[in-house]
């Protein structure tokens, strides 16, 4: 049978006075290492370090940069990055009538971004001479008066009745933006036995005739009907009950090619 070695006391002895020594050092070096990074910590929140640097502002067009730092309350170089608060950073911005939604990112080590969602304009109403939005949620922005409309949603001419005009504007927040974007001006034209008669002016040329109500449903044919026409022809089209195409006369259509080739 195998002698089992006996290690005496005094041998063991600087063997555990040694790792002693090392776990003491560890622990003292892991004190110290959690003070001078807490000392940092603090240093680094009451320093300039941690402020707001800049402030990213995308996806506005029509909301002005300055407005919309004012409305979130945030100062580049003051405002602490980590106080920040999103949610209510966004609630701020969201209550501006033209902004439907904002989404607010914090970029480390001391970047805001703020991206913002505005309501579609489906029209620009003229009133004496001058112009204002109308968003796609039916409000006229009655504080914005234009001179000159901007070229994203179509002129909203001769309504002088409110009704019919917000008639107007529930259809063209229904129809697609695609077909939206190909209408230059909508003019109220009523008649004795149609008074929702309306005359539209298209960007490519065409003219057209239709009724406000069911005009969102009815419109949506106009790219197929556009489509089947022969190159060249120009005219009316008509779309109501039915959809039918009506050309220029020849003495008209040949004017307008002599006033286009003078352009």
């Amino acid at each position: 049978m195998a002698e089992k070695k006996i290690v005496s006391i005094e041998d063991r002895i600087p063997k555990l006075k040694e790792s002693r020594r090392k776990k003491s050092n560890r622990r003292l070096i892991m004190y110290l290492s959690f003070f001078f990074l807490l000392i940092a910590i603090i240093i680094y929140l009451q320093s300039s370090l941690s402020e707001v640097k800049s402030v990213e502002v995308t996806g506005n067009d029509h909301v002005d940069r300055d407005m919309i730092l004012s409305l979130s309350g945030l100062t580049p170089g003051e405002d602490n990055y980590w106080k920040v608060d999103r949610e209510a950073l966004a609630k701020k911005i969201e209550q501006h009538e033209e902004i439907s939604a904002v989404q607010v990112d914090k970029h480390f080590p001391s970047t805001v971004e703020m991206k913002i969602e505005e309501y579609q304009r489906v029209g620009y109403v003229e009133r004496e001479g001058s112009y204002y939005p109308i968003l796609e949620t039916g409000e006229e922005l009655t504080d914005q008066k234009l001179k000159n409309p901007h070229g994203d949603a179509p002129l909203l001419l001769g309504f002088e009745r409110q009704s019919y005009l917000e008639e107007m504007t529930r259809e063209l927040q229904q129809l697609p933006s695609s077909v939206t974007q190909l209408i230059s001006e909508v003019q109220w034209t009523p008649s004795d036995k149609n008074p929702y008669k309306i005359h539209l002016y298209m960007n490519d040329g065409f003219e057209v005739e239709a009724s406000i109500r069911n005009f969102s449903q009815n419109m949506r044919s106009y790219p197929s009907i556009i489509a089947q026409l022969e190159p060249g022809q120009r005219g009316i089209i008509h779309i109501d009950v039915g959809a039918y195409f009506e050309e220029y006369p020849q003495q008209e259509k040949e004017g307008e090619e002599s006033d286009e080739a003078n352009r």
